[in-house]
């Protein structure tokens, strides 16, 4: 028997996606003007590890210039094609930035197995000072991302590529330092391999993410059992099936169940009430609730 439904929005100050506009565009001018000074100098003292990290700084200017314009177009309304508006985009935007990291890394690595086979004498010095200049402004830049990164995977992933590249940075300082005391031409490119590894360590996380998000998983702030059990447990309910939960953006949730109540509709603020307590407590902004009388009343389904 088909019943009625109910529909929360959530809140925009709590789901919605944050505006970090300035941050993006400061991020973009730094690291773009740092992309090109790092790649000249390590082009000019022979170093593949500064190499190396321009490569990756470019692939985060990318990589911030898609969340920017995901993070732009999740807040447009929706439209008569795209009724959730385009959300989803967020979505789409991490699991791009991963395949450009993943990219990066094959180019890099071609780049500095070569190296290791036909060794070319790295500058130290030059090496210190360009990779000291990118710890202050990959460091800088995180810091603009640090207020959002806990509520969307967007902003996280900003933040974590900045914040890597600093350490990364600091890794070919050390290099730099390493190659003027010893001499060695050989720590330059294994240094490289080094941050080769740092990418793609982070890059599996945000690829695992990102695939998780796009299938429409249950997102990591969701317990499906223990949502399940608060509707299990609610007034009236004898049993819960086709339960369904999924992202619609990096930062929104949207569910929907059947309810069988035997005593029938309990009205709209036992409705209202329920969708305040997921929302609240559960971190679903978007719910839909269709309630049953008989467990039967639903056909085709695919009762759970």
């Amino acid at each position: 028997m088909g019943g009625a439904h109910s529909h929360s929005h959530g809140h925009e100050h709590a789901h919605g996606p944050a505006n970090h506009g300035r941050a993006f565009a400061v991020g973009v001018v730094l690291n773009s003007a740092f992309v090109v000074v790092e790649a000249t100098f390590g082009f000019l003292s022979g170093s593949m590890a500064l190499v190396a990290d321009a490569g990756h700084n470019l692939s985060d200017v990318l990589a911030l210039l898609i969340a920017w314009g995901a993070s732009i177009a999740a807040r447009q309304p929706p439209s008569a094609r795209f009724t959730w508006g385009l959300k989803s985009s967020t979505i789409l935007a991490a699991l791009a930035n991963a395949m450009l990291l993943l990219i990066a890394i094959g180019a890099i690595s071609f780049e500095t197995v070569h190296r290791l086979f036909d060794p070319v004498e790295p500058q130290g010095e030059t090496m210190i000072w360009v990779a000291g200049l990118g710890i202050v402004i990959n460091t800088a830049t995180a810091l603009m991302f640090m207020r959002g990164r806990a509520h969307d995977i967007n902003i996280r992933g900003a933040f974590l590529h900045m914040a890597a590249d600093a350490l990364v940075s600091l890794g070919v300082v050390l290099a730099g330092v390493a190659i003027l005391l010893t001499g060695a031409h050989w720590i330059d490119p294994v240094t490289s391999l080094v941050i080769v590894a740092v990418i793609g360590w982070g890059t599996w996380s945000l690829l695992r993410d990102s695939v998780k998000l796009a299938l429409h998983g249950v997102p990591d702030s969701v317990d499906e059992a223990a949502v399940r059990a608060f509707l299990s447990g609610l007034s009236g309910v004898a049993s819960v099936h086709d339960l369904h939960i999924w992202p619609m953006s990096t930062t929104e949730t949207a569910l929907s169940a059947h309810l069988v109540m035997p005593l029938g509709h309990p009205g709209d603020m036992f409705l209202h009430d329920l969708a305040e307590e997921l929302e609240h407590h559960h971190h679903v902004g978007h719910v839909t609730v269709q309630v049953e009388t008989e467990g039967n009343g639903c056909e085709g389904c695919g009762h759970e």
